[in-house]
């Protein structure tokens, strides 16, 4: 968090990582234009040492909070550039943008901190999303379907997370009768509460 009452939210994947600058709950004595200046000035500080210290590297977009004045975004690109010069790392840095973008690359000398503190999600393998249970609901129910006919099973048994096997027999009943129909053999489930919600095995009995 910053001084003025601004913050900064970091999101790093294996693309790139992106610093959103935010103001908070910060107002200011003058104006808007002054708040976001003041903020920005801090945060362009922030930034540079949090780079160093999480060890970030490759590719790094800033997201300043939008700027009209040209001078503010000079200054607060001046204040960047300065701060960064305390870094022994190889970086190259663009100007500012009029959405308040900063485009800049910083050499990869080790795994992030991130990296190195944490692993992916067993769940969203580090995506930061799930399949919703309707979506993995759908999936189940059109494989089955898709593969119909070509190994002579006599019934399907389903394994999947309680959720998704409450919704295909409650809500998407009517889908699953229509499915059973169109392979011609039973369709049976049972949950399996280590799965996530879009986990799920189908076996051919």
């Amino acid at each position: 968090k910053l001084k003025s009452g601004g913050y900064l939210i970091f999101d790093q994947t294996e693309a790139m990582t992106t610093i959103d600058v935010n103001t908070g709950g910060f107002v200011g004595h003058r104006n808007l234009s002054e708040t976001i200046y003041t903020t920005n000035l801090e945060a362009a500080g922030a930034i540079a040492r949090q780079l160093r210290l999480r060890n970030l590297g490759g590719i790094i977009i800033l997201d300043f909070i939008d700027m009209k004045d040209l001078e503010h975004r000079r200054q607060v690109l001046r204040r960047l550039e300065k701060e960064l010069e305390l870094d022994h790392v190889k970086m190259k840095v663009t100007g500012v943008s009029e959405l308040g973008l900063v485009e800049m690359t910083r050499k990869r000398t080790s795994e992030s901190l991130q990296r190195l503190l944490c692993e992916p999600c067993e769940h969203c393998q580090g995506r930061g999303f799930l399949k919703s249970v309707e979506t993995t609901s759908f999936s189940i129910l059109r494989e089955i379907v898709n593969h119909a006919g070509t190994d002579g099973a006599k019934k399907r048994l389903v394994l999947a997370s309680p959720a998704v096997v409450e919704r295909i027999l409650d809500q998407e009943a009517a889908y699953l009768s229509a499915a059973e129909q169109e392979i011609n053999c039973p369709i049976e489930f049972r949950t399996e509460g280590s799965y996530s919600q879009e986990q799920y095995d189908i076996i051919t009995v």
